[in-house]
Parts: structure tokens; C-alpha cells; sequence
């Protein structure tokens, strides 16, 4: 379980009896944060040490995803240098004081010496900028229900940032032939996300599934009764996407990988496409990236690890209405069911790619919502991030002759600024669709990994962006 470490800053200058009431109230502060991820008051910090040695802890413990700081008196920041030089972990900044308002009685000289966050706060601040530390920085009461969603959001962002550090992703195949869009560095990758992104031949998973049995299939087909509808005449197809599941899982589980591609082009010992097998594991949190695209299978992989009941799926902008200013969104066959309005239903037809049999795959529309559409790209040199702020819409045609998961949506700031500036900042046309993840939490996940994020909202225009997109390419060149 993933927890967070709060470390106060302090001095011996104002005596035990000052310190004992530091811990204390830090203490209250802590346990009175209600998080996704729980927080654990560590130590009140006087010292030089203290700090570099509650760092090296904190670097060390695969369950801390991170510090959050807080002077409750005035800390002198040159005895937090060499800590937070070595720090690895993502670091939150609390700027926040123990009491909400100022008591008029109360107030004197001692009071001042304890309850001065407004003083230790910027000497603690000026070092993180000094530093050029990546730190996201929340002002406001700590009991405050806004202040602590802003540290909810950047919990997700480091609970994203430890899962990203240690994902491994399975490539069963290459990615789609002459596509340019899904190649990418993948030593930068590792570098910068910690990704270890590998190929396995199609024959292995030939070879796995081959040695899946009844039994196991049985019992992949009760759950699959239990989450969705289907006709007993599909049986057969539908218990060779199960076949293809299990394999594909047993493969990931044994190279301890999050996260998978395929491609239709390479399918070697297979009798279909895994439609039903890729949507269900993604379900289960697995990443997914169709025709090779590890990159979208990585950050798919990575929004299921920050939002673990949330409602993400690996996506395609697939054609547009221009009358009604929707894009449709769906793929060949693999859309999480996560993202569904209502029950998906198994389904077994025919599909005019792949040169194989016609596979099963779940069959439903996507729910109505605000949802950003996210797309990780290599511009040489750099990883760019972009996210575009959408509104998802139940579509208004039934399309009878389309059996596939599909979604659309509406793209900030319009229709067409829209499409132009996703165009401009080279957005990939397969995606990552999230009801959950947030501008905040994005912007704090960019900003650790040191990774450009580019944000399409209500606020964007084709020119500002062009702009920014000048300004981006000079700061990281």
C-alpha cells in the first residue's frame, strides 16, 4: 500500500516545550488529511541530518510515494539542501498553518514563534526554487476540502509516478508497418518514465496459449457471464478469446509487465484477433496499445494505476460529423469496458483486417461526461504530453452495422480550434481517454518526470498555442 511521508520543518531555537507542541499539532495535521493514500507523520526535522537521513529513508521504501513538507515554525533552509539534493521521491510543498485564523486574545511573542508558517514557509519555498526542484506547492487550511483535493491530485500524479518507474511493457510483435506515430526512443522512454518496453515473438504466445486448459477457460467464461451478456451460439469464439487472455496474462504476469501491444499484422499461430481478451485485461488494469503503440499502452497503464476504479481506455479518433461537431471514437475491437453506459454485450463478426476468423468483442456505447483525451509523443530529444479537455456525448445514431465499443465527444475550445490545434501539437490519433485524471494531477506528473505538457482547453487557441509550442521547443533545446 502506497503511503506519504510528512516531514515538519523546525529548530531548536525556541525550546522543547515549542517542539513538543510542533509534533504535536503536526501530528493532527497528518491524520487529519483524508486522501486516496494514507499520510504518516515521520519526524519533526531540527537538523541537517535529520533531514539527508529521512530522504535516503524515504528514497529507499517502495511504499513512500512521496514527501509532504511543512515549517510550522521557521526551518533555515541551507539545512535542507543536501536532503533535498538527494531527493527522488515527488515532494509536495504544504503551505497551510495549524490554526485558521488569528486569535486576538491569544496572540503574543510565543505565539508568533510557533505559529509562523507565513515566515518558515518562504525560507522553505525559496530553497525549492533555488534548487529548481520539481515540487508542487498547496497553499490554503489544511482542513480546508479544497486544499485537500489539490493534494489528492498530486497523490494520483505520484501514484502515477511510482507505477511509471517500474512499468514493464510486453510487445507481442512490432508496431504497424511505415506508421510513424507509435515508433519512439525507448531508451528516453526508460530514462525519463522508467518504462522497459521489450518484444516477445507471437509464436511464444502461440505457444502459451496452446497450453491453457478447459478448466482455466471455464473459469474465465463464468466471469465473463457475470459482467456481460451473450449468445450461447458464440460460445466457441468466445472461449478462444479467453484462451487468448489467460496466455497473454500469463505472460505479463511472469515478466512482471503492467501493459501490452499487438499488432493485427503479426499474428502468427493465431486463429483471431484478441478483441474480448485485450478489453477485459485492460478492465483489470492492464495498459493496451493497438498496432504496436507502447506508448499509449504505457500511459493507458498508467491513469488505471492513479485511478484504480476510475473509467480509462485505450481510444482512436476514428471519423467526425462535422454537421453535429462530434468525433467518434472507437477501434477495430479493443475499448475497455470501463468507460461503458451500460452493460456491454460479447459479440462475434466478422473483420476485414487481420486475415483471421471473425473474433469476439465486447460490444457497447461509451457514458456521457467531461473526460480529456491524452496522447504521449517522441519529438526527438523530448516526450510531449498532450491533453485535451472533452465532453463526452451519448451518440445520437445507433449505427446497427457498426458492432464495436465506441464513444464521442465534443474537443475544447471548439470543433474545429479543436481538431486544428490537436493537428499543431502533433496529437497521435490513438489516445488515452480518462473521465478522471485531472489538469492539476497532469501538470504535477509532467512536471516530475521532466516531460512537456501541452493542455487543449476551453482557454486555447490555435495561435497561443503555436506560440507556447515555439516557447516549449526553445526551452528544451
Amino acid at each position: 500500500m502506497l503511503k506519504f511521508w510528512f516531514i515538519t520543518g523546525s529548530q531548536f531555537l525556541y525550546g522543547e516545550e515549542t517542539l513538543r507542541q510542533v509534533e504535536a499539532d503536526s501530528k493532527e495535521i497528518a491524520a487529519g488529511l483524508k486522501l486516496p493514500f494514507p499520510v504518516e507523520y515521520k519526524l519533526t526535522a531540527k537538523t541537517e541530518a535529520e533531514i539527508e537521513k529521512a530522504v535516503k529513508e524515504a528514497n529507499y521504501d517502495d511504499e513512500c510515494a512521496g514527501i509532504i513538507t511543512f515549517c510550522h515554525t521557521f526551518s533555515p533552509s541551507k539545512m535542507w539542501i543536501n536532503g533535498l539534493a538527494l531527493l527522488q521521491k515527488p515532494w509536495l510543498h504544504l503551505h497551510t498553518q495549524y490554526n485558521e485564523t488569528i486569535p486576538n486574545e491569544e496572540i503574543d511573542m510565543d505565539y508568533m514563534n510557533l505559529h509562523q508558517s507565513a515566515h518558515g514557509d518562504r525560507e522553505h519555498g525559496f530553497i525549492g526554487a533555488r534548487l529548481r526542484a520539481a515540487r508542487t506547492v498547496v497553499a490554503g487550511y489544511w482542513k480546508d476540502p479544497a486544499v485537500q483535493e489539490k493534494i489528492a491530485r498530486w497523490q494520483r500524479a505520484a501514484a502515477g509516478v511510482m507505477f511509471s518507474r517500474s512499468l514493464k511493457i510486453v510487445r507481442f510483435g512490432d508496431n504497424m508497418r511505415e506508421v510513424a506515430v507509435t515508433e519512439g526512443d525507448k531508451v528516453e522512454v526508460q530514462l525519463k518514465l522508467g518504462w522497459q518496453v521489450n518484444t516477445w515473438a507471437v509464436g511464444d504466445l502461440a505457444e502459451m496459449m496452446n497450453a491453457v486448459t478447459d478448466a482455466e477457460i471455464d473459469a474465465l467464461m463464468k466471469e465473463y457471464a457475470e459482467l456481460y451478456t451473450f449468445d450461447e451460439k458464440d460460445t466457441e469464439a468466445i472461449r478462444y478469446q479467453a484462451r487468448e487472455e489467460i496466455a497473454i496474462e500469463r505472460i505479463l504476469v511472469r515478466e512482471g509487465a503492467k501493459a501490452f501491444s499487438n499488432t493485427f499484422q503479426d499474428l502468427h499461430g493465431m486463429k483471431q484477433l484478441p478483441g474480448l481478451a485485450a478489453q477485459h485485461l485492460m478492465y483489470k488494469g492492464y495498459g493496451f496499445g493497438a498496432e504496436g503503440d507502447w506508448k499509449t499502452a504505457g500511459m493507458t497503464a498508467v491513469i488505471k494505476a492513479m485511478y484504480p476504479d476510475g473509467s480509462a481506455s485505450f481510444m482512436e479518433d476514428y471519423t467526425y460529423d462535422y454537421k453535429h461537431e462530434l468525433i467518434l471514437g472507437a477501434h477495430m475491437l479493443e475499448v475497455c469496458p470501463s468507460i461503458a453506459a451500460d452493460k456491454p454485450r460479447i459479440e462475434v463478426h466478422h473483420l476485414g483486417i487481420g486475415d483471421r476468423e471473425p473474433p469476439a468483442r465486447l460490444v457497447f456505447e461509451g457514458k456521457a461526461g467531461k473526460a480529456k483525451a491524452l496522447s504521449l509523443i517522441d519529438m526527438g530529444g523530448r516526450l510531449r504530453l498532450i491533453a485535451q479537455d472533452v465532453t463526452c456525448e451519448k451518440p445520437f445514431q445507433d449505427m446497427p452495422n457498426l458492432p464495436v465499443a465506441r464513444a464521442m465527444w465534443r474537443p475544447e475550445p471548439s470543433f474545429l480550434e479543436g481538431l486544428e490545434c490537436w493537428i499543431i501539437a502533433g496529437g497521435a490519433h490513438h489516445t488515452v481517454l480518462s473521465y478522471d485524471v485531472t489538469a492539476q494531477t497532469l501538470r504535477d506528473f509532467a512536471r516530475i518526470m521532466g516531460i512537456e505538457l501541452v493542455v487543449i482547453d476551453k482557454d486555447t487557441t490555435p495561435v497561443s498555442l503555436e506560440r507556447d509550442l515555439m516557447l516549449g521547443d526553445l526551452i528544451y533545446n
